[in-house]
């Protein structure tokens, strides 16, 4: 009987296990005590988020950069840059003239004192005084816009009244912090009786692992908060909030329909301008360390240069434009929306160099026999005269089935828009060109701001060096002797950066690293790294550190990103 009344218990703790731990895993585990009435307010209705790194990254991150660092650059990350870069284009137009166009609709929005309604203007936006061409030698065409922030704001707090607020996912919430309003997409819950023109308040749930091994938030779109700590994420939420906005429309509308802007943001922890839509063809809103790699790369007039990576096309247009137009620029991915997204920024832009084709990083180098050869692959089904459009290809082989007649049917899918036309290359010569820019895909840890550290892994992280190895094999191949190759990311991994110098430069003897220009980033990280496990990295010897450029987004107030530039050699290896 002892041992059945020890079994029972057993089962009994082991089935609500589960509940318990997601309870916690939800920041509302439940105890007697009311924690609303405990937790002072300044503390939960503001914005001081912390990230909480995978175990191993953060060990791997404090052995690179030390703990106080790395602790800073983490802080930093949680943070947007206090400003807004504007790349101009240079062949339309000036940044004189781009300065004085914005100033113009300050002064308009100064006059009228208020929003003229359309919430993603610029317009819409408070913004500082402070608009002005970059300081840094030869980037002259680069135009920094002002914000300010962290803000402390002051929201709706009525004694023994829950605040009106909403939910938004940690994605919405990035943007907003960016500059974004609240659009529908991204509200997952919303106070009862909230109607259009309220005040409410936004604040941030963030994903965690779900029993099934995916990330997510948990929470069901269209729950009613009650202002109480049974609310969904209530005690994770707590210095989660990022300002305060005015309803667009009532909480049943925000959840019945599929578009639009949720909440008018009027009262922000980082005041930030918003550019959608704005001077469109003659500014460019990009990250200064995307721009200076572009620069790095120090394309001529008439050349032949490959971006092997490039949606959605900021460096494209960027390269294109300090060549003046005047030579080739060939744009790869190997999506088809993402290259008609490259294309319709070059149109947008004005840019007659620029040609695109879908095309993997990784089978860039043609094979005997299939160089250069390129094929339409087209995006449309529309009636033409003939009888047959296009032939759907499954597997290689024609395809009549009635899930393909049922696909044509109801639309085309996402990867085949509508009127588009994209060129698929299988690859090219080798040293066929001038220059070649791999922006590689990566972890992305540098990006910001960020709420959540990362779903990444060690062994993700050693993946992504894997790949990229891989993509590196490739550009080599393709740039001449003579030429220049330029490696950039935007990820603060070492594993990504310094250690892809290293592998690059021990395996390609014809390799050496080139001085950039502008130099603005710091030094990178020498010396090696070892883990516990017994991996081992090897990162840059003395006296390379100075010729790639790190931007550390806890010294410099940018984005984490790297780049290292190439002198390619004579190949011949007698």
């Amino acid at each position: 009987m002892h041992l059945r009344s020890i079994a029972h218990h057993c089962r009994k703790y082991l089935i609500s296990f589960p509940r318990l731990l997601r309870s916690l895993h939800e920041g509302r585990f439940i105890v007697k005590e009311d924690t609303s009435s405990l937790m002072d307010p300044s503390e939960r209705y503001c914005f001081k988020p912390t990230l909480h790194w995978n175990p191993q990254l953060e060990e791997y991150f404090i052995k690179a950069y030390g703990a106080d660092h790395f602790a800073r650059i983490s802080e930093a990350l949680t943070r947007p840059s206090r400003y807004s870069c504007l790349r101009v284009n240079i062949l339309k137009t000036t940044s004189d003239a781009v300065i004085d166009k914005l100033m113009t609709m300050k002064r308009e929005i100064c006059l009228d004192g208020k929003s003229d309604g359309d919430t993603n203007s610029f317009s819409d936006e408070r913004v500082s005084d402070d608009i002005h061409k970059c300081p840094i030698p030869g980037l002259d065409y680069v135009v920094f816009v002002q914000g300010s922030g962290p803000h402390e704001v002051k929201y709706n707090l009525i004694p023994n009244q829950p605040l009106k607020e909403v939910i938004v996912s940690r994605k919405c919430a990035e943007a907003v912090l960016r500059g974004a309003q609240v659009f529908v997409p991204g509200v997952l819950a919303c106070s009862s009786h909230v109607e259009k023109g309220d005040s409410v308040a936004i604040s941030v749930a963030l994903e965690y692992p779900q029993s099934d091994g995916k990330w997510g938030t948990g929470i069901t779109r269209g729950v009613i908060l009650q202002g109480t700590d049974t609310d969904p994420h209530y005690c994770q939420r707590a210095g989660l909030y990022i300002g305060q906005g005015t309803a667009m429309m009532s909480r049943a509308g925000i959840f019945r329909v599929l578009q639009g802007v949720a909440i008018c943001m009027s009262n922000r922890v980082f005041d930030l301008p918003s550019f959608n839509k704005v001077l469109e063809g003659d500014i460019f809103l990009q990250n200064l360390p995307s721009i200076i790699a572009a620069h790095a790369l120090d394309p001529q007039k008439g050349e032949r240069i490959l971006d092997m990576c490039s949606a959605p096309g900021g460096k494209t247009t960027a390269i294109a434009m300090l060549m003046r137009d005047e030579g080739e620029v060939i744009a790869c991915d190997r999506s088809h929306n993402k290259v008609i997204d490259v294309q319709n920024l070059a149109a947008e832009m004005g840019l007659k160099s620029i040609v695109t084709y879908k095309l993997d990083a990784l089978k860039s180098v043609a094979q005997k026999g299939e160089i250069d050869i390129a094929e339409s692959v087209h995006g449309e089904c529309t009636p033409k005269p003939e009888p047959i459009v296009e032939e759907i290809i499954v597997n290689g082989n024609r395809d009549n089935s009635r899930d393909n007649k049922k696909r044509l049917k109801n639309g085309l899918g996402k990867n085949h828009l509508i009127g588009a036309r994209v060129e698929k290359s299988k690859g090219f010569a080798a040293n066929s060109f001038d220059r070649v820019l791999l922006d590689a895909p990566c972890s992305a840890l540098g990006l910001r701001p960020r709420l959540l550290a990362s779903e990444e892994t060690l062994a993700s992280l050693r993946s992504h060096g894997k790949y990229q190895k891989k993509m590196l094999d490739q550009a080599v191949q393709l740039v001449r002797p003579g030429g220049v190759l330029v490696y950039s990311t935007c990820t603060i991994n070492p594993g990504e950066n310094e250690a892809l110098v290293r592998y690059a430069l021990d395996k390609y003897k014809f390799l050496s690293l080139a001085p950039q220009c502008p130099k603005v980033g710091g030094p990178g990280l020498v010396g090696r790294c070892e883990m516990s496990d017994g991996y081992v990295e090897e990162w840059l010897r003395p006296g390379e550190e100075n010729l790639v450029q790190r931007f550390d987004p806890s010294v410099s107030d940018t984005i984490g990103f790297f780049i290292a530039k190439f002198s390619v050699g004579c190949k011949d290896p007698k």
